[in-house]
Parts: structure tokens; sequence; C-alpha cells
């Protein structure tokens, strides 16, 4: 039985997820298709639109063997944290065959001499990289110049215009460092551009969909959005999805629309400023992302906390990214620090595959990982108990995430409160 992997959002599921799924089985010729999902946050630093099991079921209905959650700790880092956090999970189930991923060049030779420089750094690139980081570049800004006149082809460079290429050469890197036997292919991103913040024919960005939802619940203390959409009612907001969305995906937004979604940074802003409130610049620097210069900048200009996207905007600077300063101020929010994440990583990366839903048809997924897989397969949280201390300290890391996340949504939209510990497998 072939196995490919995929390595997701669903931020939220759409059709060019649909037409990934479908592709990826198509052009690997595999059996089924394992997700590992970013849970109640994902890699741009901020909240999931809606919660994680309401996106696994989507992805269960169309067409996904089986998700499993990315552990937040990564799921919420760089691009590079995020892509070795995903392919050394696909790694470690053991049964995996290749992984699967969107791109906007789809040209996976090229993607593989990107990352095979940015793998190995070889001295020359490492000189000019370091010349284009004095001259006071961001990190993303100096690495692609340093690229373009390492290799003297500028094509090369611009592929990391793109954030599925770069996401897709973080793959290829990782898989590299793992010496991993997993086979990678990479398919062309159709339809609108990653950023695109419109609805445009029948496969539009989540960027887009997420600006529709946006203004759908902008009466529920959200942030609006840039569009406009005069005197829509809310039958005709979700309604523009209709096009945009698998069926069975449409029922599930309308089911649970003002109900568990949509969720943003804005609905956080009190969380985060009591977390900040107790700070000072030297404990902030222990938390992932959070720099010297970061840190006195957010201790400065607490007074001027307004809500939380307005003070992520307030921190941006030319050499600090804003999603860079989203996962800054993200992770200090849910406690993730440097020292225990690099535990983590020297530990294996993982302690714990926590399966969020399966397909009845492809139940024999679980044998197959139980069988194969060096990771304990974990389905109830009772069962947690038996994994070593860092795998229990991640595990709690993740569950406070997911309590938090479910804790403002039953604030906002006034329903019970979801304990992650009282969660049951999702079975399709």
């Amino acid at each position: 039985m072939k196995t490919v992997g995929l390595i997701t959002e669903y931020n939220p599921f759409h059709n060019g997820h649909l037409y990934h799924i479908q592709e990826a089985l198509r052009v690997t010729g595999a059996d089924t298709a394992i997700v590992v999902m970013s849970g109640d946050y994902v890699q741009r630093g901020v909240p999931a639109i809606m919660p994680k099991r309401l996106r696994a079921e989507m992805a269960l209905k169309c067409g996904a063997g089986a998700v499993f959650e990315l552990p937040v700790c990564y799921a919420t880092g760089s691009a590079e944290y995020f892509a070795m956090g995903a392919i050394s999970f696909l790694d470690r189930l053991g049964i995996v065959d290749s992984v699967c991923f969107g791109s906007e060049c789809a040209d996976l030779s090229s993607l593989q001499t990107v990352s095979g420089i940015l793998c190995s750094e070889p001295d020359g690139y490492r000189e000019i990289l370091k010349k284009h980081l004095k001259e006071g570049r961001s990190f993303p800004s100096a690495r692609q110049a340093a690229l373009a006149e390492y290799t003297g082809r500028e094509e090369l460079a611009s592929l990391l215009n793109d954030p599925n290429n770069i996401l897709g050469i973080e793959y290829l890197k990782a898989l590299k460092k793992l010496n991993s036997s997993i086979v990678p292919f990479t398919i062309r991103r159709i339809g609108s551009h990653y950023h695109d913040s419109t609805l445009s024919g029948t496969c539009s960005s989540a960027s887009a969909i997420r600006s529709l939802l946006a203004y759908s619940g902008s009466s529920l203390r959200t942030e609006r959005s840039g569009q406009t959409f005069e005197n829509a009612s809310y039958t005709n907001l979700l309604g523009a999805l209709e096009d945009q969305v698998p069926g069975c995906c449409m029922e599930l937004l309308k089911d649970y629309h003002r109900v568990s979604y949509p969720v943003y940074q804005n609905d956080f802003s009190l969380i985060l400023k009591y977390k900040l409130l107790n700070k000072r610049p030297g404990n902030l620097t222990r938390y992932m992302d959070v720099s010297e210069e970061l840190a006195g900048r957010i201790c400065s200009r607490l007074n001027d906390f307004f809500n939380y996207k307005q003070f992520c905007e307030l921190l941006k600077t030319r050499e600090i990214t804003q999603t860079r300063i989203n996962r800054a101020l993200l992770h200090i929010m849910l406690g993730l620090k440097k020292d225990r994440i690099q535990k983590y990583i020297d530990g294996g990366y993982h302690f714990y595959a926590r399966l969020l839903g399966i397909r009845r048809d492809s139940e024999k997924i679980i044998t197959r990982i139980s069988e194969k897989s060096s990771l304990p397969l974990l389905i109830r949280l009772s069962e947690s108990s038996l994994l070593p201390e860092p795998g229990q300290k991640m595990l709690r890391d993740d569950i406070l995430a997911s309590n938090l996340y479910a804790s403002v949504v039953t604030d906002k939209f006034r329903t019970a409160f979801q304990n992650e510990y009282k969660q049951a497998l999702l079975k399709v």
C-alpha cells in the first residue's frame, strides 16, 4: 500500500486543497494520503480562522485518509522549523513513501538546486549573505540577494519571491538533512496567488476567503475586511463561497458560522496584553523568535497597545518582518520558549503521533503505523502518561494552546467550552 504525505494548514479548506489531494494521489500513484496539519494556530503566527477539528473534518470528507496534528511549536515556527517539524513527523510515521507539495514554479529540479545551496551553505554563499545582512536587510531579503549573486542566476533567486516555493525548498532541505527515503513531488499551485485578497474564479486563495469571512464576522469584535460588501446579507456572504469550496465543506461552513468561527488575532488581545504586562525585556528573549531588539521594542511601546493586530503593526521595522513579529508575540502568549523547543529537537523532534481524525475506509492506517512507526500513536490523551518527559511537556504545550483557543471561541460565540481532554477521534 503506497502512502503520500501532505503538509497542510487548510485555513480554511477550499477547492485548491481538494485539487492538491486528488493530484497528489494521481502523480505519486499512492493509495491513500496522510495529512499532517497545523492545529489551532498557523505558520504566519496567527490563530487559525476556525478550529482544527472542523478543518480536519473537511479534509477527511474530501479524500484525506487520516489527519494528524503538527505540534504547535513547529506549526507556528519559521518556514525552516515548520518544514523540519512536518517532514520529520512524516518520516517517523514509517509508512509514508512520498510527499507532495504545491509550488508556484512546479519545477522540482530548480527547487532542489536552491535547497542544496541553502542546506550546505558553501563558504562563498555564506560570505555574501553576511555582507547583505550587514547592509541592514531583513534575512529573507539578504538570502535572496545572496543566492542571486552566488549563482549568477536571477531566476533561481526569484523562486524565493513566492511562499509555496519557499516552503517547498524547506521541505527538500529537511529531507536532505534527515537522509529520508521519502520521495518528493511537486504540483503547480492553481488559481489565485497566495496573497490575493479578492475572490477570483473557482480557486481563490485562502487569504481571499478569510477576507470575506472577516467581514461576515465583523459584528462580533473581529477585523473588518478591506473589501466592501455593501448591503450584503449573511446568506449572500457565505453564498459567495459556494464556487470556492467543495459542497461538503460548504455545509460545514454554514453549520458552524458564528458558532465556532471566524476567529482572529484581535480576539486574543487581552490575553496577549496580560502576558506582556508581566514581562521585562530580559524575560522576553527566552521565547522563540524574540530578539533583544524586539524585546526592547515590545516593552517600550506597550503603553501604545490597543489591540493584538495593531500592536504587531506598530512593532514592525525594516529589519523585522510582520510575520516574524506575529510569531514572536504568539510564542510569548503560548509560552513557547527557545530552550524547551531545543530539547524537543535534540530528542528527535517528535515523541508521539496525535491523530485528529480518520476515514472509516482507511482505518488500516492505524494498524500499519502501530507496526511500523517509531512514534506511539496517540488517539486518547489518557494514553499520554507513558510518554517520556519531553513528550509530556510538548503535549502540554499543545493542550494549553488548544484550550486557550477553545476559551476564546466560548467567550466570543457564547458556546459550551470544549476541553481538549474531552475531544473524541473524528471518524468520517
